[in-house]
């Protein structure tokens, strides 16, 4: 060992509990950022998708949300190559000014009433930047601790920077959450869907500059360090990481073993429940923020907790365990939410289903992202009127050229078509034929709210443990067994990208495409089926092709 790399490993043990900090701290305020805009989707839909139906805005803010995901690989990219070959160090500090500038700017945009069509294009950019900076942060901090950890000791530090996220969640569900509360308190619960949902954004800039003065402290990590000194740097990272396949093929096992089920089982976890619940289950945002405050606060602890339990027992067994719980548990755990959060809903589920019998040619898919559609056919306005309130309800094909038929219990509802009609009369009937629909359903029993009184408050938080479990045992382990996948050479551009497909395209875009299926087919449950198929791929691959990692050497 020379002289340099002994001092660098001295300076390793000596500033590990600073890196930890620092990297964590970064994260979790990226997080934050990003966080804010997924939780705030139903205000954001109102301000930005003035016009859109309910349903259609509401899709188009959860798109969206997804847009910043998918632009995530991108930043991946270029990150990536950057910190591979300059530095790990300079690479996240960049991503952090980044996400911090983009978020701010968020509280600055005009609604859609004041600008038009500007503001969504300017919100769309802004996400994009979000997405980008996010794409180059998590590889940089996960391998920065990596390479500064004692061996033995990488799933305990990096699970630090697991902890982050749901740091990053808990700060903005927290923000949100008192924002609410206050102005409720001085002006009225109306002032935060009016211009309170600003704050939680503006608040980000005070975030920002903790975590760069943070960053500023830092120093290079010694491996690459190292590397660095034996010129042993990569000259060409994108075609030495994709264009050979020994290294090819880890890229490829990390995103099928390890980050489809990632992104399935955590967004899943921490945020389409929240969509699950106030769409469908009609619980009030204020409590769903409190409720997932509390699964985020356990899960910073459960990270930390899984990550030391991978230094001893493996990576594989701990990550493959959290797999299996949340695949098991999807259908009956939202079963069991239903009825502990809604009992109301399910009781008139069983008692009065509701089923749809229409000429399939007559109906439409019942999600219009662009708002162009006009659902006015006999079969549109039966289904749009359940897809926004939230009801699920059996499809029946009627005969040809048929009006849809809308049964609830014994109540039996023909809906009639306003095709061909002149606006205003068409605007009519469709009115006509929702107030008919939805007073049935409240004949019947359904109701428009959940009633806190009849609410198992512990029941919906012990559904919500159980996904928090299965979510932290794959996320605990993961930064280590990534980082001790791929070669230093390509590190940060190898892992980066898989990671941020994984939960950028896969994950990020849970709440839309789960939603968007509900509002398809009209079961509330049907949307689970997407995270189902993500992560039984990666539980079959990491059974039978991932390797166990945890005794590697990173140099």
């Amino acid at each position: 060992m020379t002289d340099t790399t002994a001092g660098a490993a001295q300076k390793k043990g000596a500033s590990m509990r600073t890196v930890v900090a620092a990297s964590s701290a970064g994260t979790a305020f990226e997080w934050y950022d990003f966080f804010i805009f997924g939780s705030l989707a139903q205000v954001i839909s109102k301000t930005f998708f003035t016009g859109l139906s309910d349903t259609a805005g509401y899709v188009a803010a959860l798109a969206l949300f997804g847009v910043g995901f998918a632009f995530r690989p991108l930043g991946a990219l270029v990150f990536g190559k950057i910190g591979d070959q300059a530095g790990r160090k300079g690479a996240f500090l960049a991503t952090v000014l980044l996400m911090g500038g983009a978020t701010f700017a968020i509280a600055l945009l005009p609604t859609f009433q004041q600008a038009g069509i500007i503001a969504p294009i300017l919100l769309i950019i802004l996400r994009c930047v979000q997405g980008f900076a996010l794409g180059g942060e998590y590889g940089g901090a996960a391998i920065y601790v990596a390479e500064h950890s004692p061996p033995g000791q990488r799933g305990r530090a990096t699970s630090w920077v697991q902890s982050s996220a749901s740091l990053g969640l808990f700060a903005a569900l927290m923000v949100i959450l008192a924002t609410r509360w206050a102005l409720g308190a001085l002006v009225g619960p109306e002032a935060f869907d009016a211009w309170g949902w600003r704050i939680p954004f503006a608040v980000s800039i005070g975030l920002l500059a903790v975590s760069v003065w943070m960053r500023l402290k830092l120093s290079e990590s010694p491996t690459f360090a190292k590397m660095k000194e034996e010129g042993a740097a990569s000259k060409a990272p994108y075609a030495e990481a994709f264009g050979q396949w020994k290294n090819l093929k880890l890229v490829l096992l990390a995103f099928f073993a390890v980050m489809s089920a990632q992104g399935a089982v955590w967004y899943t976890t921490f945020f389409y429940i929240q969509t699950f619940m106030e769409k469908f289950l009609k619980v009030s945002p204020g409590l769903i923020n409190g409720l997932m405050m509390g699964g985020a606060a356990v899960s910073a602890v459960l990270y930390v907790v899984f990550g030391a339990l991978s230094d001893r027992i493996g990576r594989k067994p701990v990550m493959l365990g959290g797999m299996v719980l949340a695949l098991a548990f999807y259908f009956p755990g939202f079963h069991l939410l239903e009825r502990a959060a809604n009992p109301a809903l399910a009781e008139a589920s069983a008692r009065s289903p509701v089923t749809v019998t229409a000429d399939p040619k007559d109906c439409a898919l019942q999600f219009d992202p662009i708002g162009k559609a006009a659902f006015v056919s006999s079969c549109d306005i039966a289904k749009s009127t359940l897809a926004n309130a939230g009801i699920s309800y059996a499809n029946h094909a009627g005969p040809a050229g048929s009006q849809a038929i809308v049964q609830v219990g014994e109540t039996r509802i023909v809906s009639k078509s306003a095709k061909g009609l002149p606006a205003q009369e068409a605007k009519a009937v469709k009115a006509a034929g929702e107030a008919q629909i939805r007073a049935a359903l409240a004949k019947a029993g359904y109701p428009t709210k959940a009633d806190p009184a009849r609410m198992n408050l512990w029941g919906v938080f012990g559904v919500l443990l159980v996904f928090v479990i299965g979510a932290t045992a794959l996320y605990g382990p993961l930064a280590a067994a990534l980082v001790e996948l791929f070669p230093t050479r390509v590190r940060y551009t190898a892992l980066s990208l898989p990671y941020h497909i994984g939960t950028g395209w896969i994950g990020g875009f849970v709440p839309f495409s789960a939603f968007a299926i509900v509002a398809a087919v009209g079961d509330i449950y049907a949307g689970l089926w997407y995270p189902v198929i993500f992560t039984l791929i990666s539980v079959l691959v990491t059974a039978f092709l991932l390797p166990e990692t945890k005794d590697r050497t990173l140099d």
